[in-house]
């Protein structure tokens, strides 16, 4: 299904990542609106959007990915300025979002970030937000505005099915993700492990115990961001110990801090399938890394929006 390039709908895209935008804007049989975005001399965003929106229905593409302030800033200001250009509706979405990991107070005198940006892009003039895989499902909460939380379970269980494995067990990589590998465990028929670790620090994770059975199955652990890849790579040793035969993971948002990419090529996983909700610099390819788009479903979503139909139709097994 594609949609007639009028008046009412447009696509905007920051600089976090055009090529996303581009995707999805093909996907909808549309072109990406005509936007500079860049930098005053002084370091400050500018954005100057070069073609009416007058009346229109505006999203905003733009994940707010390292360099994570620049891009929340770029994407603050864009929703400003089509606001005062009388765009009727303004949806930001936003494939990854920044600061998600902030979502509640875990000591004294700490801010939780995620309710901040909520605040900010409310504030700009946001009227919808379309994300996808949220590092935790209340920061839905965090709005006032209508939230479309797009699933990465689909998208990877087809590309899963097709690698034909067998004996397939699904991972969580600790407690608090076992809602998002029963999904996938539904999917791909196959039973569950949860992996029991404890954080000494931040950044770094132990593995303490396996609850369920991997001995002589091919793992798949599935998490939602993949950043130094230290947890997901301890993982799959500690899996490999006991006695699973292959391990494959699978995270949505491909961070790759360094040294992530060296600790997975080093580490006994077959293959890290990711997505493209961030871009990944060339610089960042491996033998052992997948890279899905998002574009199709991200596309499908804008549809529905823009058609007044249901969203979650999409998710239906």
């Amino acid at each position: 299904m594609v949609l007639d390039n009028g008046k009412r709908l447009r696509i905007l895209t920051g600089s976090a990542n055009p090529g996303l935008a581009e995707e999805i804007a093909a996907y909808l049989g549309l072109s990406v609106g005509e936007a500079f975005v860049g930098k005053f001399n002084n370091g400050e965003t500018q954005i100057m959007i070069e073609e009416s929106v007058r009346g229109a229905n505006v999203f905003i593409v733009q994940p707010t990915c390292q360099p994570v302030n620049d891009t929340l800033m770029e994407l603050l200001i864009m929703v400003d300025a089509v606001r005062r250009a009388s765009a009727t509706q303004i949806t930001a979405v936003i494939p990854y979002y920044g600061y998600a990991r902030q979502d509640r107070k875990t000591r004294g005198r700490e801010p939780i970030s995620a309710k901040l940006v909520a605040n900010l892009l409310t504030t700009a003039g946001v009227t919808r937000v379309v994300t996808m895989d949220l590092h935790a499902g209340q920061i839905q909460g965090f709005f006032d505005i209508p939230v479309d939380h797009l699933l990465g379970v689909p998208l990877l269980s087809d590309y899963l099915v097709t690698k034909q494995l067998d004996d397939l067990v699904v991972v969580s990589p600790d407690l608090g993700g076992v809602t998002r590998a029963r999904q996938l465990a539904d999917r791909l028929h196959a039973p569950i492990a949860i992996i029991e670790k404890r954080r000494p620090a931040p950044g770094v994770a132990e593995v303490m115990n396996l609850i369920g059975n991997v001995e002589g199955k091919t793992a798949v652990i599935i998490d939602d961001i993949v950043d130094t890849a230290g947890s997901l790579t301890e993982g799959a040793k500690a899996l490999g110990k006991y006695g699973a035969k292959e391990v494959y993971a699978c995270c949505t948002h491909a961070v790759l801090s360094s040294p992530a990419l060296e600790r997975v090529e080093a580490s006994n996983i077959k293959e890290l399938i990711v997505t493209n909700t961030i871009p990944l610099d060339p610089e960042k390819s491996s033998p052992k890394l997948k890279v899905l788009s998002v574009a199709p479903l991200f596309g499908e979503a804008i549809i529905r929006i823009f058609g007044d139909l249901s969203v979650s139709k999409l998710f239906d097994a």
